[in-house]
């Protein structure tokens, strides 16, 4: 054996003969399918709804603590920052939403084809932007 590599490469069958061990594929070698980042996504947002709840609670808690404490959550609220963070609370919602919403579809054992497993996670992708917007161009109106 040349080096550690070569070593490593070295194991025993259930017969105790030596064997190579195949190589495992690199990780570069592979591209995310939709659906890993869709599931990584969905636990982000669940983390994130989280600290959005958070935010929202303290603006209730200001608003039922003292005038003064609520005008300063407000300004929060409206500088950039917190639209911000009011943005992506929304978006997290909605993807949330559509994204469990996927997957109680396919708990019926529906959508598991590969075209309608792309298909839908394309379409909680294009529905969360679209909804997302909508929500704050009715919010916007509205308001």
């Amino acid at each position: 054996m040349r080096d550690v590599r070569e070593a490593l490469m070295v194991a025993r069958n259930s017969d105790g003969k030596l064997v190579r061990r195949p190589l495992s594929p690199h990780v570069q070698v592979h591209r995310w399918p939709l659906s890993m980042a869709l599931s990584i996504a969905h636990r982000i947002s669940g983390v994130g709804l989280g600290i959005g709840t958070l935010l929202m609670t303290g603006w209730l808690a200001s608003a039922a603590s003292s005038e003064d404490g609520f005008e300063k959550y407000q300004r929060f609220l409206g500088s950039a920052f917190g639209i911000l963070l009011l943005f992506g609370w929304t978006a997290a919602l909605v993807y949330h939403l559509m994204s469990g919403t996927r997957h109680l579809w396919m708990d019926l054992g529906r959508g598991f084809d590969a075209k309608d497993y792309e298909n839908s996670g394309l379409a909680v992708l294009v529905g969360t932007g679209g909804l997302t917007v909508l929500i704050w161009l009715v919010g916007l109106i509205v308001w």
